[in-house]
């Protein structure tokens, strides 16, 4: 009797015993953050891939037109009055201007002027604006009080009317005194983002924790508050860029702009719209052009302004 229960009392046989199956292995765990998740976005965005896509064939217009052209309005040959305003053909896709310029190699060059003040200036009014804006909002107190009382100074000028009034007293000009005109005016607006951004950034918990743990004003200053402070910066840097473009357009069109012998898409309508109704090819063109790349801008801009702000998610 004892023995029966002795055999019935074994352990199951190792044949019957469950195989354990092997561990799987956990994915590591993504970290979240306002970046990573606007890159993703962005990736998923078609309009910000058109937009870029644009806007990179632009800057590479823009900095080798000689990829896109055979010849260069710079050539002491380029133009020819025998071939004054006449139409488009399959040898010269744009026509020719009334110097009897061929409007395509026009064009193509004169993108260097637009892209070269759109980006200069965004990037200068970008790091004025966001410098002293940083410095305002974090100083706070009288170094507040007075950036902002010097920034209404600016503020209060129309940039399109007070660059026509600078560049009028200037005389003539090219991309880079239109760029510095343009930043001397467009930075404030830079800075009341700025400000306003570091004022609501200052006061939050991993501020006082790197506070409380001895870091230093310069650290915390560009370590913790910068990155979290700057994306409305770059949204609205990225939107103003397009309008800069437009804005030099506009100079160069009254006159007050790039200055020939430069060339520009402002210049370059500026020279057709006298001769409009004869001859429509020769405003349509650089007026095209110069839509487009406003609007690629714009695009680039407004996806990143989804991408950055949590409310639009």
């Amino acid at each position: 009797m004892s023995e029966t229960i002795t055999k019935g009392a074994e352990a199951p046989s190792g044949d019957n015993t469950p195989k354990s199956s092997p561990e799987k292995k956990q994915k590591p765990e993504r970290v979240a953050s306002l970046w990573s998740d606007a890159l993703r976005d962005l990736r998923r965005n078609p309009i910000f891939i058109i937009g870029a896509a644009l806007v990179s064939f632009l800057i590479i217009l823009a900095v080798v037109p000689g990829w896109f052209t055979d010849g260069s309005p710079f050539d002491n040959n380029a133009c020819d009055l025998a071939d004054s305003l006449k139409r488009p053909s399959a040898d010269h896709w744009f026509g020719f201007d009334v110097q009897g310029c061929d409007i395509y190699t026009r064009t193509v060059w004169g993108a260097r002027n637009s892209i070269i003040v759109g980006v200069l200036t965004t990037s200068m009014v970008t790091l004025v604006g966001a410098l002293l804006g940083l410095l305002a909002g974090w100083k706070g107190g009288i170094v507040d009080s007075i950036l902002s009382r010097f920034t209404e100074i600016f503020f209060s000028i129309p940039l399109l009317l007070g660059g026509m009034l600078i560049m009028s007293m200037l005389g003539k000009g090219n991309a880079w005194t239109v760029s510095v005109v343009m930043t001397v005016l467009g930075w404030p607006q830079i800075f009341r983002i700025m400000r306003a951004s570091v004022l609501a950034n200052k006061n939050n918990d991993y501020v006082m924790a790197a506070r409380a743990l001895g870091a230093g004003a310069g650290r915390i200053t560009f370590r913790h508050i910068l990155p979290n402070a700057i994306a409305p910066v770059i949204v609205v840097s990225a939107i103003s860029l397009g309008v800069y473009i437009g804005a030099e357009a506009a100079l160069s069109y009254l006159g007050i702009g790039v200055q020939p012998p430069e060339i520009s898409w402002g210049l370059m309508i500026s020279d057709a719209s006298v001769r409009f109704l004869d001859a429509p090819h020769v405003l349509l063109f650089p007026s095209a052009v110069l839509s487009v790349t406003v609007l690629a801008f714009i695009m680039l801009g407004d996806a990143v302004r989804d991408a950055l702000d949590p409310k639009l998610r």
